[in-house]
């Protein structure tokens, strides 16, 4: 009499589980760099919700802000700590900075910051990571394209 076979065998087991394996050790580093980046688009949001608002203020007035808070609604989020704002009162360049929260954020991000900065009254906004005071700037692969 024959027997029918049934069920796998234990090198047919072995193979699924390592090959499942090795999609996790790939796929784990990949969301948490995903996770990463959606924590700073929260940032460059905050970041693009002050452009308008400050080159009205300049246009209006000649001068910017002694504060940003003073003429933008949000300058904190979910996983940004603070928008920074630094610039001369008279002109010269403007620059906003969001600092990423010290905790319950992606480690890659913590503290760090980008940037957004004009140099021509607030017509032209360019997204940065260079000339950042007061904190790290973002490793470029955490930010949006444009800020790239």
């Amino acid at each position: 009499m024959k027997q029918i076979q049934q069920g796998f065998t234990l090198i047919e087991l072995m193979i699924v589980v390592a090959i499942i394996g090795i999609l996790a050790a790939v796929a784990i580093p990949a969301y948490q760099d995903y996770i990463a980046r959606s924590q700073v688009s929260e940032a460059v949001s905050l970041l693009g919700s002050g452009k308008t608002p400050l080159a009205e203020f300049y246009a209006d007035k000649g001068t910017w802000p002694g504060a940003a808070n003073s003429v933008m609604g949000n300058t904190t989020g979910k996983y940004t700590s603070i928008i920074q704002y630094s610039g001369a009162p008279t002109g010269g360049t403007v620059m906003l900075m969001a600092i990423m929260k010290s905790s319950q954020v992606n480690s890659n991000i913590t503290g760090k910051a980008v940037g957004l900065k004009s140099g021509d009254g607030g017509k032209i906004w360019s997204c940065t990571l260079s000339g950042i005071t007061g904190a790290t700037a973002l490793d470029s692969k955490y930010v949006p394209g444009a800020c790239r």
